[in-house]
């Protein structure tokens, strides 16, 4: 849900006229969105904590001699449909790495701006939901 999102169901929450069916409909959108964005989130940690689990065996693999030790890695990657193929495919997953560890590098170098606290502004993100009326 966008930050806009919110500041309209706010708006429409603060809105005297507003009849309770029309905040039932929305307690029930709000749970319906709370929910798919739980399942998300838990299907997101499931992904992460089987390559952060396939990471950590190549790594102890490697520490062992094993015979292929990216075997680990491999599969799991192969497995979402995410291992490089081909020679272009290859450098431009290099070319992203080294891009994000630069971006990384400066984003820790440089001394993080304070935002100003003052009047927010309003505009809208999207309009991809709309409230009863």
């Amino acid at each position: 849900m966008t930050r806009s999102e919110f500041d309209d169901i706010r708006a429409f929450l603060a809105d005297e006229t507003t009849q309770a069916g029309d905040l039932l409909s929305i307690a029930r959108m709000l749970i319906d969105d709370l929910e798919h964005s739980r399942m998300r989130e838990a299907i997101l940690r499931t992904h992460y904590l089987r390559l952060l689990t396939s990471a950590r065996a190549t790594v102890a693999a490697d520490a062992a001699h094993a015979p292929d030790p990216m075997a680990f890695l491999k599969h799991e990657l192969a497995e979402h449909g995410q291992l490089p193929q081909g020679e272009e495919t290859v450098q431009r997953v290099l070319a992203d790495a080294t891009t994000a560890a630069a971006l990384l590098a400066c984003l820790e170098e440089s001394p993080q701006r304070h935002h100003r606290r003052g009047v927010r502004l309003r505009r809208c993100v999207s309009t991809g939901r709309t409230l009863p009326r």
